[in-house]
């Protein structure tokens, strides 16, 4: 990881995207406790979680869009865009202004998933194909720690001095990111004019998702491990409340051990890539996610903190190793549409579960539905690891299946899939 931090564009992106997910870490769980003050309603603070998922149904007309435009100068316009966004957050008052909230946060949403597609083109242009891990791996690991703090941070100055504070600084952190970009020095060419009609541009990406073995077998697997991945967000509070006794609150200790397994995940993730393949990291972080579920369908606090660190490793292992695959496999014309649409096909089944554990913990046993997680995520990962050789570790000679052949329309050149 270290060899990647000493490039200095890399350097300068780094910094950029430090800012940019402090202002995300500490914006996102303080607009639904924004709502929740305003309303004392807690479904109408969790709403606030799904409308910034939702504009991922869009997911193929952002990354078209993405894919018309140049990297840097996109990427800084849509920081700016995405500072201009927050300002109707300073009319809010009182709850008849809750709607605002919700428009906004269905406007980050919107941004958050095109910042994700642009990034990873601009990655894959700043960055040589061996360090790819790396450079993502460096980013997670820092997505992780300010998971530790961030949120509670964000929480504490809503608490403090109410929103302005927090949208101000939010703001003022995607316009540094802007400026730090700005600064890049990338050779960049105009991006090919569209060949096809327009519905088939638009469906592109999902083509090479479908078409792309390895990139497929990514899609399938983590999706069938997100279908239950999100009943924990629920299942945590009972296991706290019913299974150790403890008050609710003691919820952010767990998440703040899972956070440190999540620092820790980030930091060894480039060497599993280089070591077992992208698919390979990825069904390692799936399949972890699958004793850690199990074990705390014991209500015993060792093995719940050994379970939440394990978790928390598994997190960045899924999202390197997915990430690089899809940055290694796709042609840049189609690396927008590509990201853009993975990150609706595995955000989508998170969001369902999250929803559907929140029902099923009134019904069943927590611990049953541990156990269910468990062994879904466990059976996932370890189809998923049978596909690893779909994405071998680098310098591997042989054994490599060929990549799909392209589609004449994708127009590239004999060495576009793999840089």
């Amino acid at each position: 990881m270290r060899t990647v931090l000493r490039r200095p564009d890399f350097r300068l992106l780094f910094g950029a995207l430090l800012a940019s997910m402090a202002a995300e870490s500490i914006l996102l769980l303080a607009l639904a406790i924004w709502v929740k003050d305003l309303t004392s309603s807690d479904g109408l603070a969790g709403a606030t979680i799904f409308a910034i998922i939702a504009p991922m149904t869009l997911a193929p007309l952002v990354g078209w869009v993405v894919d018309r435009y140049r990297r840097r100068p996109f990427f800084v316009a849509a920081n700016l865009g995405t500072a201009m966004l927050l300002t109707p957050l300073f009319a809010v008052r009182d709850r008849a202004d809750v709607w605002i909230i919700y428009v906004v946060a269905a406007l980050y949403g919107l941004s958050y998933l095109t910042l994700s597609a642009t990034l990873s083109g601009l990655i894959r242009q700043l960055v040589p194909s061996e360090l790819l891990a790396d450079a993502n791996g460096a980013l997670q690991t820092v997505r992780q720690g300010l998971r530790l703090g961030g949120p509670l941070a964000g929480a504490a100055l809503y608490a403090a001095v109410g929103g302005w504070l927090l949208t101000t600084l939010a703001m003022v952190g995607f316009v540094t990111a802007a400026a730090v970009v700005g600064l890049l020095r990338v050779a960049e060419t105009e991006p090919a004019a569209a060949t096809l009609r327009w519905p088939a541009e638009l469906g592109a990406g999902l083509r090479h998702l479908a078409g792309e073995p390895a990139l497929r077998r990514a899609l399938l697997g983590y999706g069938l491990g997100s279908l239950v991945m999100g009943f924990s967000e629920s299942l945590i509070f009972a296991y706290v409340d019913q299974g150790l006794d403890r008050d609710a609150a003691f919820v952010g200790v767990l998440v703040t051990v899972q956070g440190v397994g999540g620092l820790v995940g980030g930091l060894l993730s480039p060497a599993v890539v280089r070591r077992i393949g992208e698919v390979g990291a990825l069904a390692a972080g799936v399949t972890f996610f699958g004793p850690a579920a199990l074990a705390l369908a014991w209500p015993d606090l060792r093995l719940g903190v050994l379970a939440l660190l394990l978790a928390g490793v598994s997190l960045p292992l899924t999202m390197v190793g997915l990430a690089t695959l899809i940055q290694r496999r796709t042609p840049p014309r189609l690396l927008g549409r590509v990201a853009a649409a993975s990150e609706a096909l595995v955000s989508g089944p998170q969001a369902c579960s999250i929803g559907a554990g929140a029902l099923l913990v009134g019904v069943f046993d927590y611990r049953l539905l541990f156990v269910l997680v468990g062994v879904v995520t466990t059976a996932a990962g370890a189809w998923l690891w049978r596909g690893r050789r779909l994405s071998p570790p680098p310098g591997t000679p042989a054994g490599v299946p060929s990549p799909r052949r392209p589609h004449p329309a994708e127009h590239l050149t004999p060495d576009a899939t793999r840089r």
